[in-house]
């Protein structure tokens, strides 16, 4: 399994993990008590500049991956501007990339085993069953690895339409990315299984 953390070393890749899970636990959490632009566009702002240490190429690394959130920057945005509600669209819009960049940033610099023996400790500590963690840690690390994939495979469905029609891709794309998203979990789900399974 692939890890995303990244090359770029920066400050924060030193730090436990488990103190950065909390804290973007609890960020995420706060972020959903914003309600007004200047605050959401300040949440916005304090993210970037925990990028700033990495260097330049760390943040396009963070810009990068934050491309798929154009197309929910569309709907929602959309829906707001028709029902007059703009200002409320944009708190949604600014909360989501702040939420989503942060936790970029944790992903990109915690190595995926270190995150997943925290989520095994918690869960220990809930006394869930030893074979129920290590289920949850694997679909926990199936996510982390695999949303970055669909993503990048939504951009190429994108881009096979613009090739092939002069119209913007919408809704006709739903079918097609859904469809690979069973095909990608069907072929992992053969793989565990030939492994020993979970």
């Amino acid at each position: 399994m692939i890890s995303l953390t990244s090359d770029i070393r920066t400050p924060w890749h030193g730090l436990p993990a488990g103190p950065k899970l909390l804290a973007l636990c609890l960020w995420t959490l706060a972020l959903t008590w914003v309600q007004v632009v200047p605050v959401a566009l300040g949440a916005c702002a304090a993210v970037a500049v925990l990028y700033l240490p990495g260097g330049v190429a760390f943040v396009r690394q963070g810009l990068r991956l934050l491309k798929p959130l154009w197309v929910f920057a569309v709907l929602v945005g959309g829906w707001h501007v028709v029902t007059g509600e703009i200002a409320q669209g944009a708190v949604i819009l600014l909360r989501l990339a702040a939420a989503i960049a942060a936790a970029n940033l944790v992903t990109l610099t915690t190595r995926l085993d270190t995150m997943l023996a925290v989520v095994e400790r918690a869960l220990a500590v809930l006394r869930v069953p030893p074979l129920f963690r290590k289920r949850l840690a694997l679909a926990v690390a199936l996510v982390i690895r695999f949303t970055p994939v669909l993503a990048q495979k939504g951009s190429q469905l994108v881009l096979a339409w613009r090739a092939r029609s002069a119209r913007r891709p919408g809704w006709h794309l739903m079918v097609p990315f859904a469809l690979t998203a069973l095909d990608d979990a069907e072929r992992v789900a053969d793989a565990i299984r030939a492994r020993g399974g979970a």
